[in-house]
C-alpha cells in the first residue's frame, strides 16, 4: 500500500518513523509547508533505512493534482492542520484515493467538505487516532448506558504549554453527552497526553484511563486504520467505526457453550 503523509511536525515525524519501520506500507512522500529539508527524505532525516524513503515535498512547490499524478498513492494520511484537506482533498477524492485525517479540530465548513469527499472515496477522521483512546470511548459509552445516573468527570493532562482544552477530551464529552464543565484540565511538564473518565457510584468508582507514552502511538493507530479501512465502502468513518466490530466477541466459556448448544 502506497501512502503519502501530510504534516511533518513532532507527531508527523513519529508517525513517519512507525510507517518506515513497519514494512507494511510504502511511504511515497511527505508534504510540509516549510522549504527546509525539501527534496531530502523522511528516512534520511529520521535515520531509518527504507526502500520507500518518503521524499519531502513543500506544499508550495506544485499543485496537489500534479503531486498525486507524479507520485501516486492509495491513501493520504493527514497530521497537519485544517488547511491541509483544502489542498489535496478534492483531487484525492476524484482519484478514489482514501483519506485518513487525524487533525484534531475542523470547522463546520471543513467537516461539510469531508462529507462531500466521502461521497467519492473512503474518508476516516478522528481527533485522536490511537487505539487506546478509541477503546476507552467505546468502553465509557457502554458503562454510561449501563449506569446513566453515575457521576462522570473527564480529566485531561498535557504538557505545560498546551493552551486549549484537548480535542480528545471534547470528543469524549460529546460521546457521553457531557458539557465542557465536566472536563478538568491539568498542564504540567512534558506530559504527552493523558485522559481519564471517572465514573462515581455511591459505593464504588470506575476509572478508565489512557496515557500516550510517546507519539508513536499515533503511528500504531494509523497502521490499524490502514489494515481495516479497505473493508469499508466509500463514506465517512471514525476510528470508533473500525474498532467497534472487535467488541462483538463470541462466548468462549462453558456457560456460553451450553447456552449456544441449547439455542
Amino acid at each position: 500500500m502506497r501512502v503519502g503523509l501530510v504534516g511533518f511536525g513532532r507527531t508527523g515525524r513519529a508517525v513517519a518513523s512507525v510507517l518506515l519501520e513497519s514494512g507494511a506500507v510504502d511511504l511515497s512522500w511527505v508534504l510540509r509547508r516549510s522549504h527546509a529539508l525539501e527534496h531530502r527524505s523522511a528516512s534520511e532525516w529520521l535515520g531509518i533505512e527504507s526502500e520507500a524513503p518518503g521524499t519531502i515535498v513543500c506544499i508550495d512547490e506544485q499543485p496537489a493534482g500534479k503531486l498525486l499524478d507524479s507520485h501516486p498513492v492509495d491513501v493520504v494520511i493527514d497530521f497537519s492542520s485544517e488547511d491541509g484537506i483544502h489542498y489535496y482533498g478534492e483531487v484525492a477524492a476524484a482519484r478514489k484515493i482514501a483519506i485518513v485525517s487525524a487533525v484534531s479540530q475542523y470547522t463546520t465548513e471543513t467537516l461539510s467538505l469531508l462529507r462531500r469527499l466521502a461521497l467519492h472515496t473512503r474518508v476516516l477522521h478522528s481527533s485522536n487516532i490511537t487505539l487506546g483512546i478509541n477503546f476507552l470511548i467505546i468502553a465509557a459509552k457502554v458503562l454510561r448506558s449501563i449506569a446513566p445516573n453515575a457521576d462522570v468527570e473527564i480529566i485531561e493532562e498535557h504538557f505545560k504549554k498546551k493552551p486549549e482544552v484537548s480535542g480528545t477530551a471534547r470528543t469524549i464529552a460529546r460521546h457521553l453527552d457531557l458539557d465542557s464543565g465536566n472536563i478538568k484540565t491539568v498542564r504540567a511538564g512534558g506530559i504527552i497526553g493523558r485522559h481519564e473518565v471517572l465514573f462515581g457510584f455511591p459505593y464504588q468508582t470506575v476509572r478508565l484511563t489512557h496515557e500516550s507514552i510517546s507519539r508513536e502511538a499515533f503511528g500504531n493507530g494509523i497502521l490499524f486504520a490502514l489494515n481495516n479501512l479497505p473493508r469499508c465502502g466509500r463514506g465517512l468513518y471514525t476510528m470508533e467505526d473500525l474498532v467497534m466490530p472487535y467488541f462483538r466477541l463470541s462466548g468462549t466459556g462453558r456457560e456460553g457453550e451450553q447456552t449456544h448448544a441449547g439455542s
